[in-house]
């Protein structure tokens, strides 16, 4: 009998890049577990709406990916959203789109998880630009 995978951030960067849309945006795993995941993505300009912000949509990937992510860290690599919420704070400008994301509370199928979309300039400095909060499930196989 052999034993199940640990989900650690290897696997989780594994994970992500079996995603191809993940991929396409460049998205990277930068911190991962103990019910929280990072992930950051290079703002390009490809990425940018006609006023020159990050489009709401990269903004809304970013925040169900990481959501899911640190859903995963609480309740294991099979989850799925379940739903999600997000409010923009201000326009998106800088090099950098960081997803920060935490556990608030987690149970045995589902977990609540909040997430800080910021941007970070060339100098590191962040701002906040949107909060999502979701619901993670388990995945249900049948």
């Amino acid at each position: 009998m052999s034993a199940a995978p640990v989900f650690d951030l290897a696997l989780a960067r594994t994970t992500l890049e079996a995603q191809p849309f993940s991929r396409l945006l460049g998205t990277r795993v930068t911190r991962f577990g103990e019910g929280g995941a990072t992930l950051e993505l290079d703002i390009r300009p490809d990425l940018l709406q006609q006023n020159g912000f990050v489009h709401g949509g990269v903004l809304s990937y970013a925040a169900d990916n990481a959501l899911t992510f640190a859903g995963g860290a609480a309740l294991g690599p099979a989850v799925l959203t379940g739903g999600f919420t997000i409010q923009y704070v201000r326009p998106a400008l800088g090099r950098t789109l960081i997803a920060r994301a935490d556990v608030v509370h987690a149970g045995r199928r589902q977990a609540v998880v909040r997430c800080d979309l910021l941007t970070a300039d060339d100098t590191g400095a962040e701002k906040l630009c949107a909060v999502a909060q979701g619901t993670i499930l388990t995945a249900d196989p049948s």
